[in-house]
């Protein structure tokens, strides 16, 4: 009976068990009484990314919830050039269906707002537009630059990993989710220069891979390209006519205006582009252009050297190496400095080989790269100056074979013994940025209204960064200034010279002449004069004088003390003129003239206390004082002026002397 009454409860024991997993089973099926779901399709498309689909089945005489269809993305590969568009062969599968009773040539309706995933047509050639389809195939894309893709009908959400529903975006280089850190936006202008001589010239070169490109051109002249790919084939494309072409698999999209063409890229492209103008009329031509510039040379890690030790414990470091992105090899690490983006990374240190050795050897194996017992290696001497200071130079260095011993002293060995790793190079290209180049910028209006006047203009001296620097040849720098005629006839006497500028239009040409960009060697640089302290005749400006140095590697400015920098300083307060305070700026006085006419000197060079001679005797005989006369002298003209401008000198001393020193005679 014992074991009777044991079996019961052991059969109760299990039902229950058998009752529990039913009821958590239930529970389950409660929340999904969906079969398994079957394998995926074929992919709708071979490349260009297409769509796969999965199916399951309810197995429940009721209603189940959720779908029994799920997509995926697949085929997320590039299609070949010649593939042509996914949408345009949907489009030509209609053309030899008689459409009305009428064969058509059917092109491609893209970018629909309202229903993008709708098949539209157009008839080459006439204004009819027909839905051949109501839903395109799967894969197609919505929109043209855009991965969200049309799946059954439906415009489905597509990130750049390629995911349905992700929301994850390529950032301006082109990178995944990206940082961005991979290239730099580029922009600037280009102005034309008209020269008899010249009847083209080079906007601005965009290297290999570049994105996001966009120019624009305003006045008579027209844009045309030159490429050249990686294998060095050059090609040239005129521009010619507004549309979208392809140039070498990059595609162009080009609108010409009577005034005014613009260039867009989307890019990446495919090789080399040189954006050139062409020069068909008198008048000047501008062009804005923006783009991001790949960082084609970056940092990589190299895997871990050698252990130093082949046993007993030892340890082994990376490094890291300057890598050209577009010919996939090792280059010089200057290449990688050029970019102050580029970090490059610190080595890694680790313990290796940590088994203790045999003790029949006694002894541990030097390995390469010991830090106590090196093996020969190749030393260098430091890089000669390079051979130009821009546009592409070369720069040299001694390499030889060394040996070192426990002691730490070094002796050269023959080269062989070195032969285990390459040998550094001798020569590397250096400064290769482009040259400092003059930038003129746009003409200030006419200084008379009417008649014969003069304009002027900033001339700057812009390097490879766009910053504003020095060295550029004086010889082909562009004229600040020059006449102008205002066809209105003046009731005026005619004047001998040409107005010049007023004060603020030629003050602003003046101080950007007389700019002075830091350099690697110390030098004052001064900063903007201060307005002038009156707003009308005769005042003073300030300005703060620095001794500043670039720092090459960092490309950053710092201050230095005023004892660094070598050669005078230049004046920290000068003397300024605001024009006469009787209200009629076209009338000038001879000082005014020769202030606008002085060839950029300043009051205090012109202007200075000198004496004149002495007063009269204050007494006729038996002794009496002359006072000596200080006047303000124009120091070119020899001609007393007016106290005021000799406001930035001081005035010398009052001097008396005895005269009239005879008796007077008695009375």
């Amino acid at each position: 009976m014992e074991c009777c009454r044991w079996t019961t409860a052991g059969t109760l024991l299990l039902a229950s068990l058998i009752l529990s997993s039913r009821t958590a089973r239930s529970e389950e099926d409660r929340d999904s009484l969906w079969d398994a779901w079957g394998s995926w399709s074929e992919c709708s498309r071979t490349c260009g990314g297409g769509a796969s689909y999965s199916l399951r089945r309810c197995l429940s005489s009721k209603t189940c919830e959720g779908r029994n269809i799920r997509y995926r993305t697949c085929s997320n590969v590039d299609c070949p050039p010649e593939a042509g568009d996914f949408r345009a062969q949907q489009c030509s599968a209609h053309n030899d269906v008689k459409y009305q009773g009428q064969l058509y040539e059917w092109l491609p309706i893209s970018n629909d707002p309202d229903n993008p995933c709708s098949l539209k047509c157009q008839a080459r050639g006439t204004a009819l537009v027909v839905e051949l389809a109501p839903k395109v195939l799967d894969g197609t894309r919505c929109y043209t630059e855009s991965l969200d893709m049309c799946i059954s009908g439906l415009c489905q959400i597509v990130g750049c990993d390629h995911q349905l529903g992700s929301a994850v975006k390529e950032d301006n280089c082109g990178v995944c989710n990206g940082d961005g850190s991979t290239c730099r936006l580029v922009r600037g202008q280009y102005k034309s220069q008209l020269s008899a001589s010249k009847l083209d010239d080079t906007v601005v070169a965009i290297p290999y891979g570049s994105r996001q490109i966009r120019l624009v051109l305003k006045g008579p002249d027209h844009l045309y390209l030159e490429t050249k790919t990686l294998q060095g084939v050059k090609s040239e494309n005129s521009l010619s006519t507004t549309g979208s072409f392809l140039v070498e698999n990059s595609s162009i999209d080009f609108q010409k205006f009577p005034d005014k063409e613009i260039l867009r890229i989307s890019g990446p492209l495919t090789a080399d582009f040189t954006i050139k103008i062409h020069y068909a009329g008198a008048a000047e031509s501008s062009v804005q252009f923006i783009f991001y510039q790949p960082i084609i040379h970056r940092w990589r890690e190299t895997d871990f050297f050698p252990c130093s030790a082949s046993c007993g414990g030892g340890y082994q470091l990376t490094s890291a190496e300057c890598f050209d992105l577009r010919s996939n090899r090792v280059v010089a690490d200057q290449y990688c400095h050029y970019y102050p983006e580029n970090i490059k990374p610190k080595p890694k240190l680790q313990e290796c080989n940590l088994d203790p050795c045999p003790a029949s050897d006694g002894y541990k194996q030097i390995m390469p790269y010991d830090l106590y017992h090196p093996l020969p290696r190749w030393e260098s001497t430091p890089w000669t100056a390079c051979s130009s200071s821009c546009g592409g130079g070369i720069q040299s260095r001694s390499v030889s074979c060394v040996e070192e011993d426990i002691q730490g002293h070094i002796s050269p060995v023959e080269e062989w013994k070195c032969m285990y790793t390459p040998k550094m190079p001798i020569v590397q290209p250096c400064n290769i940025f482009d040259c400092p180049k003059w930038l003129a910028q746009e003409w200030s209006p006419c200084t008379v209204t009417c008649g014969q006047g003069l304009r002027y203009r900033v001339v700057l001296c812009i390097d490879h960064r766009g910053m504003h620097t020095g060295g550029c040849s004086t010889k082909t720098k562009p004229h600040i200034k020059e006449e102008c005629v205002v066809p209105t006839p003046c009731y005026k006497p005619k004047e001998k010279l040409p107005v010049e500028a007023k004060l603020p239009w030629y003050k602003q040409a003046q101080e950007l002449e007389e700019g002075t960009a830091v350099s690697e060697e110390p030098s004052f640089i001064p900063e903007a004069w201060s307005t002038c302290s009156v707003t009308c005749g005769v005042g003073s400006q300030m300005r703060l004088v620095k001794c500043q140095v670039l720092l090459s590697f960092s490309q950053s400015v710092a201050d230095l003390p005023i004892d660094e920098c070598e050669g005078p300083k230049p004046v920290s307060q000068r003397a300024c003129y605001s024009g006469p305070c009787s209200g009629e700026a076209t009338e000038y006085t001879p000082e005014e003239t020769l202030l606008l006419h002085g060839s950029l000197q300043e009051f205090d060079e012109l202007y200075d206390w000198e004496y004149e001679g002495f007063t009269k005797c204050s007494e006729s005989c038996g002794g009496g004082i002359q006072e000596a006369v200080v006047t303000c002298l124009n120091k070119q003209t020899r001609e007393i002026a007016d106290e005021t401008l000799c406001v930035s000198s001081r005035r010398p001393p009052q001097l008396l002397k005895s005269c009239s020193l005879d008796p007077c005679p008695p009375r």
